[in-house]
This record gives structure tokens, C-alpha cells and sequence, in this order.
């Protein structure tokens, strides 16, 4: 599952901590024996109980890694993506992940795949008895699904069948779902299709973003983690294969989704600007210039050819007028009132500050 677009990113090198140190280096290794010792090595838990190896990369992954490093399971070691470019300068960044691992001096592996066969013999040299997985950003090959006697076990945000995928919390909001939840389930070699562990439900807000969404449920999937792995462990809990008629796969999010079509309703566009937060974002173009709109609400009123910028009466919201300094945009159904919005290369800003020097928006046609 990818989750990169949701605005968990990659914390930069320079603010990270420094590998290079000799301490560093010994906290990677995992203490005095070096290089893992050589992956036998137990950094962390306290005594020989299910050894567990962790695979996550983003935010998302932080609250389950944190609740099994204080549950009693034996970390053997914690598994993320390599370090990429970010950012403007293209420097390293290491992942949320890699930065958790790193200050708690838990063993940290970062292959870049799990096709080659030396990578999986490392894994079974930790001799996991289980493999937790929250949003790896890879899907993983029977060869690791075998490792572990009890299998690998997934945080996925949703309730499974629904929203199959990499996107599945922006999926929930852009269909106006009323609830949501988590799922913890079982990999196989499909995309999110193995049997199911346990769900639990989590209301959607009304003014929900893809982000703040994704950090609750986080915190909901670390929670019934938690509940679950030593029941599964001891064999109190069956999975339960999923509903294959009422399976749904959502698509990876794309900056291109970030697109605002006016001749869509004010409500789905309203939807949209909440799901592709923090990235994409939802934007339109004027004059050549994309033109980033951040908050909005939506009107059932009628505001003429979709994608018209319009001035709102300030005091009832009710219609278009030229008598004040709220702005509107016609969709398919509808009206977006704008609150929030930001220029191409400048700071975001409320619609009257920008209007105070772009007047001349009002009245203009925004591309579909």
C-alpha cells in the first residue's frame, strides 16, 4: 500500500539523525556484536517470546510500531524503504519509520527488494514468527509470505472488502462515507484480498481530510493490533475469508487528480478538495497560473455556466452579488464558496486578500 500521497513524506537527512556518528552506527547494528550480530541479533524486547519483524514506512505506521515495541513480543527487527531524494536540494531523507527504528536502537533493514533470494534468506536468519506490515509501500512475494509460521499480518485503512488499494482513506471521503474503520487481515499474493482478523468502525467528519483521517485510523489499527495478534497467536481468532462479490480496489492518486472540473457538483469538488489533502491538493487554472484552492464550502444554489467566479452575499451566502468580498465559483450543481485559496508561487491566502488585488477574477470563466 502507498500512502507517500498523502502527505506522509520522507523526514530530510540533515534533520534526522546523523549515521554517520560512531553511535549512530552502534545503534544500527544493534549493539556491541555489529552488523545485526549477524541478524540473529535481539536489540530491543526484553526476552525470547513471539518474535515479531515489522515492515512500514510512513506516519501511518508509527502508532503499531510503537504499541508492539511496548506489548510483549520479541522486535527482531524493523523493515522500511531505503532512504530517497526530497525535497528541493534532493538531499537523502530517511523514512518516518527509519527515524523511529533508529532512536530507539531497533535493528533497521532497507532492501530495495524482496526479489532477490540473499534478502530473504535474511529474513528467515530472524526467524520471525509473525511479520506485521502498515503500509510498507511494496507488495511482498510468496518467498516472504512463507517466512513466518503465523504469517504476515496487515493494518489496512479500511473495511475490508471495501477499498482495496493504495488510496483507501481518500477513496472513503470522495464517496461521502459516513463511516470508515480499519481492517486487520492476513497478506496473501493479491492486493489487499486475504482473510480478516478484525474491524473496527471509525466515523467520518464532515471536514475530514485524507490527512487527518489517516492519523486517527492509525491510531484505531495500532489499538485493535494490539487485541488481535495474541489472540491470533494462540489461535483464539479464525480468519475469515473475504466477500469477493463485495470487493472494491481503489486507484493510487495521481497529481493530475488534483484537477478541479467545474461542471462536477460543488459537493463532489467540495469532497475532492478533502481527500487529495495534503497532496495533491485541488487547484484550477487562471490566466496560465495554477490557481491552489485550499478550503471551501459547498452551496445547493445556482450560479450560472460552471467554473464563473462569482461574488457571495456576505451576509446571507443565499446568491451571487456585487456588493461584497466572498467569492464563488458555478459548478455542474451548485456553487463552491472559496475561503481559502493560494496563487501559483505565493503564500496562501483568504479570498479577500485575494481579491483586494485581483478584482478582476470575478466574472471570468475557469477552465474545466
Amino acid at each position: 500500500m502507498d500512502f507517500g500521497q498523502f502527505g506522509v513524506r520522507f523526514q530530510n537527512h540533515k534533520q534526522g539523525t546523523n549515521l554517520d556518528t560512531p553511535f549512530a552506527q552502534y545503534r544500527l547494528a544493534g549493539g556491541p556484536g555489529g552488523a545485526f550480530a549477524h541478524l540473529g541479533a535481539r536489540p530491543y524486547n526484553r526476552c525470547a517470546m513471539t518474535r515479531v519483524a515489522f515492515m512500514g514506512t510512513p506516519e501511518f505506521a508509527i502508532p503499531a510500531l510503537e504499541r508492539l515495541a511496548h506489548a510483549p513480543f520479541e522486535l527482531v527487527a524493523v523493515y522500511t524503504q531505503p532512504d530517497r531524494p526530497a525535497g528541493r536540494g534532493r538531499r537523502l531523507a530517511l523514512s518516518p519509520v527509519k527515524v523511529w527504528a533508529m532512536r530507539q536502537g531497533v535493528a533497521v533493514l532497507t532492501p530495495r527488494t524482496f526479489r532477490d533470494a540473499d534478502r530473504v534468506a535474511e529474513l528467515r536468519r530472524l526467524s520471525p514468527d509473525v511479520i506485521v506490515v502498515a503500509a510498507y509501500g511494496k507488495l511482498l512475494p510468496a518467498s516472504v509470505l512463507q517466512v513466518p509460521t503465523k504469517g504476515v499480518v496487515n493494518i489496512h485503512p479500511s473495511l475490508l472488502p471495501k477499498y482495496r488499494g493504495p488510496s483507501p482513506v481518500a477513496a472513503a471521503i470522495l464517496a461521502g462515507d459516513e463511516i470508515t474503520g480499519v481492517t486487520i487481515m492476513l497478506l496473501d499474493e493479491g492486493m489487499d484480498s486475504g482473510p480478516i482478523l478484525a474491524r473496527r468502525t471509525e466515523p467520518v467528519a464532515d471536514d475530514d481530510t485524507t490527512l487527518t483521517l489517516t492519523r486517527r485510523l492509525a491510531e484505531r489499527g495500532a489499538d485493535l493490533l494490539v487485541e488481535t495478534l495474541p489472540a491470533w497467536i494462540d489461535g483464539k481468532v479464525a480468519a475469515a475469508p473475504q466477500d469477493e462479490s463485495q470487493a472494491t480496489v481503489c486507484p493510487k492518486i495521481t497529481a493530475a487528480d488534483g484537477e478541479i472540473d467545474w461542471e462536477a457538483g460543488a459537493v463532489a469538488i467540495e469532497r475532492r478538495m478533502r481527500a487529495l489533502v495534503p497532496w495533491p491538493g485541488c487547484y484550477t487554472f487562471w490566466r496560465g497560473k495554477r490557481l491552489k484552492l485550499i478550503r471551501a464550502r459547498a452551496l445547493e444554489i445556482d450560479g450560472g455556466a460552471p467554473g464563473t467566479v462569482l461574488r457571495m452575499d456576505s451576509e446571507t451566502g443565499d446568491g451571487p452579488s456585487k456588493a461584497s468580498e466572498r467569492l464563488g465559483i458555478a459548478t455542474g450543481r451548485g456553487v463552491l464558496e472559496i475561503r481559502e485559496l493560494q496563487p501559483e508561487g505565493k503564500r496562501a491566502m483568504t479570498c479577500q486578500e485575494f481579491l483586494a488585488g485581483h478584482a478582476d477574477f470575478v466574472g471570468e470563466r475557469l477552465p474545466s
